[in-house]
């Protein structure tokens, strides 16, 4: 039986790959062959410089673009639904209060927040993706607020024919709000707000490592031109000039096209996002207090706090207190939701809203007090008409109050959007501009190093 077998390679026979080092080491000890490596490495790093600019660049124009088309106006409308919500049960409330059969403007204005609400929730639902806590808050919100519609068609009906238990229902229902929808309501503002702030962090963060390459790749176009002049006594090299040209271009570019974004964006936060945030604390911190107000009259002291106090009176306090500071009258606190809202302001156009919001809601403030005064005197018809009438009641103050802030809000919106485009626009371009330049240096660099080598043809 034969057997066959493979010869090992004859004795100090070498590989080709170890033959091919052998050559490019020959290579590079000719000026020729050190001239095609300096030509490969430059190119090489003028492409990844413009590679990493245009990747970086475009990353930050896309969280610039997520700041003005999505974060910001997913967090504008997450603030919008909880105030819907809330404007809906303290609507129910009061027409509640009205008694019998309620107008058909608070029937009007209930429906309308319901249907706003509705239509938040489907929008919210649309762009909710990649983030599981607004997913989850969406479905919080959408199991509850048909349970929530319910018991409010309960207690009306209860109300029409005139039995007390429709107070019973309608506390049932503004538990529910306070105690589901409105921190579901709330935990997606928060979680929309956070998306926000990370892009922004995106959007303004430095390039550091396109600003590196770019340093690198200059340095070593400058470190071959030296080396160029120093061998040849020749000032200039058109190719080499070109792709230094071209990389200063773009570094130049991407320094001060950062620099512009970085200042509107923050300019956009600092006058717009921030305003925005404080005018929605003080907007949900109004719809709180008119809420508890309602609620004080339709539970006449039926649920208490551990102090024995009205707890619906006790929360219209708080509410004032985080809205514009303790006490009754004069300037709000600084650091209640008015008082930060007009520090905040920028211009006289942005503090007059609040201003009259904050005189409203110290009107609202004094009305109030002649209602309590009127209830716990045993006369609450004269509460009820100072709560929901038609003149001279809180509920007029605080429709007041709620326009102010509305109109804070419109103008510290644009403020926001001025200044958010003005960080977008700089960073637009870039990223294609970078590449193409990039290009064109990497060419430039190789035509110059051929020039060179032309000479010893």
């Amino acid at each position: 039986m034969s057997t066959s077998s493979v010869s090992p390679p004859a004795a100090g026979r070498r590989t080709a790959w170890a033959e091919g080092l052998d050559e490019l080491r020959a290579a590079a000890t000719t000026e020729p062959g050190r001239l095609r490596v300096i030509g490969a490495v430059l190119a090489l790093l003028v492409v990844l410089f413009g590679a990493v600019t245009a990747w970086q660049a475009a990353d930050r124009a896309a969280a610039a673009e997520d700041v003005v088309v999505h974060s910001q106006p997913l967090t504008a409308d997450a603030a919008s639904l909880y105030r819907s919500l809330a404007d809906a049960d303290t609507t129910a409330a009061a027409g509640f209060l009205a008694g019998g059969e309620e107008s058909r403007a608070t029937r009007d204005r209930y429906a309308a927040d319901i249907r706003t609400a509705s239509a938040l929730l489907v929008k919210a639902s649309a762009n909710s993706a990649g983030s599981g806590g607004a997913g989850a808050q969406i479905a919080k919100l959408n199991g509850g607020l048909p349970r929530y519609t319910g018991l409010v068609e309960t207690a009306r009906a209860n109300n029409r024919q005139g039995l007390p238990l429709g107070g019973a229902y309608l506390r049932y229902a503004h538990e529910q709000m306070r105690t589901e929808l409105l921190p579901a309501a709330r935990a997606l503002y928060d979680a929309e707000t956070d998306r926000l702030a990370g892009d922004y962090a995106t959007a303004k963060a430095w390039p550091w490592w396109a600003l590196a390459a770019g340093v690198v790749a200059l340095g070593a176009l400058g470190w071959a031109q030296r080396r160029h002049y120093r061998r040849t006594n020749r000032v200039f090299n058109r190719g080499l000039l070109a792709a230094t040209a071209a990389s200063l271009v773009v570094l130049g570019w991407l320094v001060a096209g950062h620099t512009v974004a970085r200042g509107e964006l923050t300019g956009s936060y600092e006058h717009g996002a921030r305003s925005l945030r404080v005018l929605n604390e003080a907007r949900i911190a109004a719809l709180r207090a008119r809420g508890d107000e309602n609620l004080t009259l339709v539970a006449r002291g039926a649920v208490l706090t551990d102090g024995r106090q009205d707890f619906y009176d006790a929360g219209f306090r708080a509410g004032m207190t985080e809205l514009v500071g303790a006490g009754d009258h004069g300037a709000a606190a600084a650091r209640s939701r008015l008082g930060a809202a007009l520090a905040l302001a920028d211009d006289e156009a942005g503090r007059r809203p609040v201003r009259v919001a904050l005189t409203q809601v110290r009107q609202w403030q004094a009305r109030h007090a002649q209602a309590r005064a009127a209830d716990e005197g045993g006369d609450y018809d004269r509460a009820l008409a100072k709560v929901i009438g038609a003149e001279g009641s809180t509920g007029e103050s605080f429709d007041r109050a709620a326009a102010g802030l509305e109109r804070a809000l419109v103008h510290e919106q644009a403020e926001f959007r001025s200044a958010a485009n003005g960080g977008r626009a700089a960073l637009r371009g870039l990223p294609v501009g970078a590449g193409v330049l990039a290009g064109l240096g990497a060419l430039g660099a190789v035509l110059g190093i051929g020039r060179r080598l032309a000479e010893y043809r």
